[in-house]
């Protein structure tokens, strides 16, 4: 049975509203917005309504709040328009995964303090809640020392079980907190899932540009990549999907329909819909990856497709690396109709995790200062990515594209067609600044002329500095030269 699509809620009314006089140009940068009160007397609703909606277009980059002085819409992000990259267009057949050492390299960079990093798609340390994790993981420890002298069981703590499931209501989805596994992160549950549900040689169809721990993973299980094109504000084109289900013999679908990797776009919620019910026609699993989730901006972005899942086809899987405790190595999975054979395929393979650790985690998500952590990481991270787009508007070469996410850290950054990034790569190493080049996110080689950038580290005059230089360096012309014919497009870098 369809799941009938929600009213929205009055505040979100409101924003839209709010959010159609700006971008007309009735409201204009820079002006200010009635006063909370003065706006709730006009449109007869509650204050609390009015503060929602406010808090709602702040989340949105479209007003900000001036201490003492009231709410202001925004000004203008650029000087310079940015035309965001084009839809993606793969091959239409499946290969096989071999992405060689550059993410594995990029990752050990983008942690080495004598680098700038735009390569981790992660918030900064400072940016999580440091105080509260290290309290949350010494009263686990003191109050449940026990536990660390006892095997663990393999669903994971009860009390954390029961805290994700409350968690994703916010995601639109009622789940039991019996049938949730905790995982070792995200990625664990991922594979578990692909495990699950395929065999060496199948094929799994997935965003392009796509993670590239996801085909880390294919690689490592010999799976096929069929790679379907992906917008880059709406990302994967359920269109196209359908028509390489009714044409290939594909096993699962692996997708991040919230702030997809690396390109940030978010589905449409009527496309979250129109994928739940085409994967039920096809009886094919679709493996969803919500780790981004919780950084979305509006909250139609927040909803999972399993919420419109019936069938049990939709195996949702998430954790808080990017949110709260990268550290700590918490994920989760709900794997619909193949709940019982993943939980042994679990017990097989690892067993259960550190309790303490899932303890600490539970008490965490529970406290009442979570959400407000969240809103305050989701306004951090979205000036420093506005302020991002301003610059590479300003020193990128022209003719750049670049995407406009609503949320999360990362910014696609598409050259002109001449540029070689992993040339760009190379040239920035040189001078201890570390970029994501896009043969990272594609098994067939494409997007050689893109990088990902991510802003969700530090971010200071140092950063903004090293920003500035990529892109005079994309603008060198060893960078801009076309690569030779018959030059590979991948890359074995040298240590």
């Amino acid at each position: 049975m369809d799941l009938p699509l929600a009213e929205p809620p009055l505040y979100l009314k409101l924003a839209d509203r709010l959010a159609a006089a700006i971008t007309s140009g009735a409201l204009a940068p820079g002006g200010r917005l009635p006063s909370v009160r003065q706006c709730a007397r006009e449109e007869a609703v509650s204050v609390s309504t009015v503060l929602q909606a406010y808090r709602h277009l702040e989340d949105a980059r479209l007003i900000e709040a001036r201490p003492k002085s009231g709410y202001f819409v925004a000004a203008a992000a650029s000087q310079r328009k940015l035309q965001e990259p084009d839809t993606s267009a793969p091959p239409t057949e499946s290969v096989a995964v071999d992405i060689g050492s550059l993410a594995e390299r990029v990752m050990q960079l983008a942690v080495d303090p004598a680098y700038v990093s735009f390569g981790a798609a992660c918030p900064a340390p400072e940016l999580f809640p440091q105080e509260r994790l290290r309290r949350a993981f010494s009263q686990a420890a003191l109050r449940h020392r026990a536990q660390l002298c006892q095997y663990p069981l393999v669903p994971g703590e009860d009390s954390l079980r029961r805290a994700v499931a409350r968690r994703a209501l916010a995601m639109g989805c009622t789940l039991d907190p019996r049938d949730i596994v905790l995982t070792n992160g995200c990625n664990d549950a991922v594979g578990l899932c692909l495990m699950t549900v395929t065999k060496p040689g199948d094929i799994v169809a997935l965003e392009s540009p796509t993670s590239f721990g996801f085909l880390q993973l294919l690689e490592a299980l010999h799976l096929r990549a069929l790679e379907i094109p992906t917008h880059p504000r709406h990302g994967l084109s359920v269109d196209a999907l359908s028509l390489a289900l009714s044409t290939q013999p594909v096993r699962a679908v692996l997708a991040v329909p919230t702030l997809a990797n690396p390109i940030g776009a978010s589905l449409p919620l009527a496309e979250r819909k129109r994928l739940a019910q085409l994967l039920a026609q096809h009886q094919v699993p679709l493996i969803e990856d919500a780790i981004y989730n919780d950084l979305a901006e509006r909250d139609e972005h927040r909803r999972a497709v399993k919420s419109f899942d019936s069938e049990g086809l939709v195996m949702l899987c998430s954790s808080y690396s990017k949110t709260l405790a990268p550290g700590l190595r918490v994920g989760w999975v709900e794997a619909g109709r193949w709940t019982q054979p993943l939980r042994r395929l679990k017990t097989a393979l690892s067993g259960g995790h550190t309790p303490i650790t899932e303890l600490a985690m539970a008490d965490l998500l529970l406290q009442r200062g979570y959400e407000t952590h969240l809103r305050r990481l989701r306004q951090t991270i979205a000036r420093s990515v506005k302020e991002a787009r301003t610059l590479i508007g300003e020193s990128f070469p022209r003719g750049t594209r670049v995407t406009d996410p609503q949320g999360g850290m990362m910014l696609w950054v598409e050259l002109p067609p001449a540029a070689d990034s992993v040339a760009l790569f190379k040239a920035c190493l040189d001078e201890h600044i570390v970029i994501a080049p896009g043969t990272m996110f594609s098994a067939t080689g494409r997007y050689r002329h893109c990088v990902r950038i991510s802003v969700g580290g530090a971010w200071g005059d140092v950063q903004r500095q090293a920003l500035r230089r990529v892109g005079q360096l994309a603008q060198a012309p060893w960078v801009q030269a076309p690569l030779p014919t018959g030059a590979p497009a991948g890359l074995p870098l040298a240590a």
